[in-house]
């Protein structure tokens, strides 16, 4: 199995970071993996493999990294991921309200995409704004104070491209 190019993929793209980072040097491998899920959008598994090959570390000390640190994704995400915040202070102030508006809103469950690709919501253990609970980030611009009125607002304004 050819693991340059896979699933219309070019893993070549990546060579130049792995070739700056190689030599066996295993404590540069999130530094690798953030740069390939940045050209990538994810992390499929042809392309893990096609980092351990060419860097010389073990396809299992690979995965084991991309499965244990949260920021990595397998799968691919929407143009818009927005991250639901489920800690202790969201849970009380009625984070389970601002899911069920999440998923009215965009029309599918935790983990999905939606069917035109713009939006993929996930839930996380926290995003450490709990001043602010309940809280949501969407692309890294965290929105606080929630209920399901604004956070509809919020979906369909970033729908309509009223937020950038």
């Amino acid at each position: 199995m050819c693991c340059c190019k896979e699933n219309g993929f070019d893993f070549t793209l990546i060579d130049p970071v792995l070739e700056k980072y190689r030599f066996n040097n295993e404590g540069n491998l999130i530094t690798i993996l953030q740069a390939a899920q940045e050209q990538y959008g994810y992390l499929p598994e042809e392309l893990l493999l096609h980092i351990s090959k060419k860097a010389g570390i073990k396809p299992a000390n690979v995965m084991g990294v991309a499965t244990f640190y949260t920021q990595f994704r397998l799968n691919p995400v929407g143009k818009n991921l927005i991250l639901l915040c489920q800690g202790t202070a969201c849970h009380v102030n009625g984070s389970a309200a601002i899911e069920d508006a999440i998923k009215a809103e965009i029309g599918v469950l935790e983990g999905e995409i939606t069917p035109d690709g713009f939006f993929t919501y996930n839930n996380v253990a926290c995003l450490g704004c709990c001043s602010l609970s309940p809280v949501m980030m969407i692309n890294g611009e965290t929105y606080g104070w929630l209920t399901p009125e604004k956070t509809r607002k919020i979906l369909k304004e970033i729908r309509e491209g009223a937020r950038e």
